[in-house]
């Protein structure tokens, strides 16, 4: 039976053996860059956690379970990560603008249970009306020529090719050259040309979707997004996303630090003396400084160099991370006068391949839980203000006009900067063995990555990957 709170032999253990190591700490940290004040409070776990998003809040749940201290720092004032739901204070309808939907996978389903958060079953397709409209001139644009069906069967067995796809970056070498060919030359290469539609629906936030590899959009778009596309996501029943993480706050209580932020970390080298090599944070939280001294080190962020300028990142860490690109995202909510209720607005361009509209761009204006509300999800190549985004959706917005659609500005009451968001690397990079030494990085230094870009930016199968991590790296601590 997992347990849901760590034993109070642990905690007297880790008195102990903090004071044990508090007269021993790392030089780096008594120089003139970093003070370790005498009234400075101080917190010793098992494993820290740097993010509380869709992978770190899971990882703490499952490593409570599995009888760990954990301690989690999260910048934000909530767990959740791209989960972001408004609730309206007059009907108190929540509407999901970030994450939408989950696969309905049966780890999925005991994470909700073991919260306690019932759990329905709801369509992402055929839902309201759809309109199909070049946003930057309000052109109706039609749909594809009817190949949709064939063309996806003949997708999902290309997918059955790949098996490995849903594990990680577990690639075989030589990997596959279809698989870094851009997604575009594969689509034509296998007459997949009617599947683009439904794939850049799903497939939102990739960028370029024609020239992204087809490694990422196969990983994006895969056989359980096809099969629930089909038959039903998985939200809670009072679909608020959000509720999933409230409960895991709620859970881990005290184990998380909220509005928090890591500003130095000490890791010992693989060759360190001692038996024990600690892990120690320096953190800045509501409550004031604080260090951490923890055995293992969890970064359940994404990987780029500017997040990570508060780890003490070695040559081979540093080289890695900075080899990723990425592409930019943005979600918001917004009263959208005039537009119709339930209406569902992709945009699509009237003169490029595929009609994916070049970005920056609206991706869709989506009906949300509330008939008063509207997601409108955006992509660029360059980072955008949140002033520039929502001047170009306004606009974009406005074009509904030239549809005969009599919307009015959109009134924003919720926004997120997902950025940055889908983690990429060169086809030469994957080539040379890039993913190979990226997974020979877990457990370096104490330190292990669990995050979207060791899968792909779906829960249920970045909640797939940190177990089979958690299984292959941490042994069952004893109570």
């Amino acid at each position: 039976m997992w347990a849901s709170q760590f034993s109070w032999s642990l905690v007297f253990l880790s008195a102990s053996l903090w004071l044990q190591t508090i007269n021993a700490l790392p030089s780096a940290w008594t120089g003139s860059n970093f003070s370790w004040p005498k009234s400075q409070q101080s917190i010793t776990r098992d494993i820290a956690i740097i993010g509380g998003g869709s992978a770190g809040t899971y990882a703490a749940i499952r490593l409570r379970q599995m009888n760990y201290s954990v301690v989690v720092i999260e910048k934000e004032d909530h767990l959740g990560g791209h989960v972001n739901t408004y609730t309206e204070p007059t009907t108190g309808i929540a509407a999901d603008y970030g994450v939408l939907y989950f696969e309905d996978e049966p780890w999925v389903r005991d994470y909700f249970a073991y919260l306690r958060v019932p759990v329905v079953k709801v369509s992402a397709l055929g839902q309201g009306v759809m309109r199909r409209v070049d946003l930057r001139t309000g052109a109706s644009v039609p749909l594809s020529d009817g190949t949709t069906l064939p063309a996806l069967g003949a997708y999902a067995a290309q997918l059955l090719k790949y098996p490995y796809l849903n594990t990680g970056f577990n690639l075989p070498h030589p990997v596959p050259e279809d698989l870094l060919l851009p997604f575009g030359e594969f689509i034509r290469k296998y007459n997949l040309d009617g599947a683009v539609d439904i794939i850049a629906l799903f497939n939102q936030g990739v960028g370029d979707l024609l020239q992204q590899l087809t490694l990422y959009m196969m990983k994006y778009f895969s056989l359980g997004v096809i099969r629930d596309a089909v038959g039903g996501f998985l939200q809670p029943a009072s679909h608020n996303n959000s509720e999933l993480y409230g409960a895991a706050q709620r859970e881990l209580g005290n184990d998380v630090l909220l509005s928090s932020t890591v500003t130095a970390t000490h890791r010992e080298d693989e060759d360190g003396d001692g038996d024990e090599n600690w892990v120690y944070l320096q953190t800045h939280t509501p409550a004031g400084e604080q260090i951490i001294q923890v055995k293992k080190l969890i970064v359940a962020i994404q990987p780029k160099l500017e997040n990570l300028d508060a780890i003490d990142l070695d040559p081979t860490e540093r080289n890695l991370f900075g080899q990723f690109n990425n592409t930019c995202y943005y979600t918001s909510v917004a009263h959208v006068p005039g537009l119709p209720v339930g209406m569902l607005v992709l945009n699509r361009a009237t003169d490029t391949p595929y009609h994916i509209p070049p970005q920056p761009a609206v991706y869709a204006m989506r009906p949300t839980h509330s008939p008063n509300l509207t997601s409108i999800l955006y992509g660029s190549v360059d980072h955008m203000s949140e002033a520039d985004v929502k001047e170009h959706m306004t606009q974009s917005v406005l074009q509904l006009r030239h549809a005969g659609i009599p919307v009015q500005a959109p009134e924003f009451v919720g926004y997120s900067d997902h950025t940055p968001f889908l983690l990429t690397v060169s086809a030469d990079a994957i080539r040379g063995g890039f993913y190979r030494d990226l997974n020979a990085l877990q457990g370096h230094r104490n330190t292990y990555y669990m995050s979207s870009s060791l899968n792909t930016h779906d829960s249920a199968q970045v909640w797939r990957f940190i177990d089979e991590t958690l299984r292959m790296h941490f042994s069952q601590s004893e109570e």
